[in-house]
């Protein structure tokens, strides 16, 4: 009876994590589409200098949002092990400091978009003398930058918020801010007609009031961490940027997976095999909330776990996320390869027909399983820094987003012809699972020795 509650209780934490968290992720996806596909596309029908303008700015926000989830996984990480420890006073520490530290990047942000406009719109590759949207990423990159600290202040305290047991609330500010950049964006675009300005506008407000709500868990004193003052120490500091740095690393696996697909199919296989990825790894990152918010809903879990010295309740939690991955991306997944199948999906979203629409779908399921076998990569990575294994996690992190796709996706074609350019994304991420699995025996070897 008593092991009966036991497995009742970790499974009602389990999902009490994971669902927010996949639907957290669920609202993020939207709201990015919103932003870069339907506003600019079929509310607005931006000119394409504009649409040009909002897509170079838009590096911008993903590299304030690499630094700023940097920042904030180091420091959920080792604050989820210190309360699983019982240590609040050293959690609130661990707090702070990463707080501070995503202020400070902030602050930096805002005065160099907002009084260094011109700079850094050169710095993404906007050159006046040479590129037509030049205004257009200027006035993306000013207005955005003025709500910098409370996006980054929102990333944070939406993480923080998850790890200190509130995860719905952080996923209804997440919701809340999604249905407020759906209805700005649609106000300031197609009514008040503001263009570049009116998306930043509304991303910027709705993000501010979000942040504004999350910000109410850590003064109405519900859970365990706390907004006071601290003595800023560089060790913490240290060991933050330490726990967080097989994130980021991680973040570089896609883009740099896509350059070498993309280099390949230019060099050796052709535009086919360019368009056929690019529209598949579209329509296949559907999935991506259910493997990124598995592995966001299961670090508080895991760091927890292991700073209670709980094995059993580790374990399940681990166990049960290879599951959840495996199951919650083939169910997508396969709901995805319907659509696609059955539907004229393709042909309506991206204008493909004929032989193009043929080649298109035979690149479709060498993709899908791929991801499924990624989505576990990511859990496992996630597992390791959770525990206090981040050197683990920066050598899985380091090979796959790096060295082995970039030696398989390129290397492959040129031994075997072109035809396998389409198996090389999945070839590289079973590698990387091998390699991920070597690597957490190792681990578990060396962690009970």
């Amino acid at each position: 009876m008593e092991d009966y509650i036991i497995s009742t209780t970790r499974t009602k934490t389990l999902f009490q994590y994971v669902i927010p968290a996949i639907l957290t992720n669920a609202c993020i996806f939207l709201s990015t589409y919103v932003t870069y596909v339907a506003t600019p596309f079929v509310i607005g029908k931006f000119s394409s200098e504009a649409v040009g303008g909002l897509y170079t700015a838009r590096q911008l926000v993903s590299i304030a949002t690499g630094v700023s989830m940097f920042i904030s996984t180091g420091g959920v990480t080792v604050a989820a092990i210190r309360l699983g420890r019982g240590e609040k006073e050293g959690a609130n520490q661990v707090f702070m400091h990463s707080l501070s530290a995503n202020l400070i990047f902030a602050l930096i942000t805002t005065i160099l978009c907002v009084f260094f406009t011109e700079p850094v719109a050169r710095m993404l590759g906007a050159d006046g003398s040479l590129i037509p949207f030049t205004k257009d990423t200027k006035d993306f990159i000013f207005w955005w930058g003025i709500f910098a600290i409370p996006y980054a202040l929102f990333l944070n305290f939406q993480s923080f918020c998850r790890n200190d047991g509130s995860p719905i609330l952080a996923f209804s500010a997440t919701a809340l801010s999604t249905i407020l950049n759906i209805v700005l964006s649609w106000l300031f675009i197609s009514p008040l007609q503001m263009g570049i300005m009116g998306i930043a506008l509304a991303m910027g407000i709705s993000q501010t009031v979000s942040m504004m709500i999350v910000l109410m868990h850590f003064i109405s004193e519900k859970g365990e961490l706390r907004i006071h003052r601290f003595k800023p120490e560089g060790k913490i500091f240290r060991k933050v940027l330490f726990r967080g740095l097989p994130q980021m690393i991680a973040q570089f696996a896609t883009p740099v997976t896509t350059l070498c697909i993309h280099l390949v199919s230019i060099g050796q296989a052709g535009s086919k095999e360019l368009v056929a990825f690019s529209i598949i790894s579209s329509i296949t990152s559907l999935a991506m909330p259910v493997l990124s918010g598995t592995s966001e809903g299961l670090q508080p879990l895991f760091g927890q776990s292991y700073g209670a010295k709980k094995e059993q309740d580790l374990q399940y939690y681990f166990r049960s996320g290879i599951i959840i991955c495996i199951v919650g991306s083939i169910s997508t997944l396969a709901i995805v390869v319907y659509v696609v199948l059955k539907t004229p999906l393709l042909s309506l979203w991206f204008g493909v027909s004929g032989e193009m629409l043929i080649y298109t779908i035979k690149y479709l399921l060498p993709v899908v399983w791929a991801c499924i076998i990624a989505g576990i990569n990511t859990l496992i990575s996630v597992y390791l820094y959770s525990t206090k294994r981040s050197v683990y996690a920066i050598v899985l992190n380091v090979a796959r987003s790096f060295v082995l796709n970039t030696i398989i996706i390129t290397g492959l074609p040129v031994l075997f012809g072109k035809n396998i350019v389409r198996f090389t994304f999945g070839i590289s991420e079973c590698v990387v699972l091998i390699l991920a699995i070597i690597l957490l025996r190792i681990s578990e070897r060396n962690r009970s020795a």
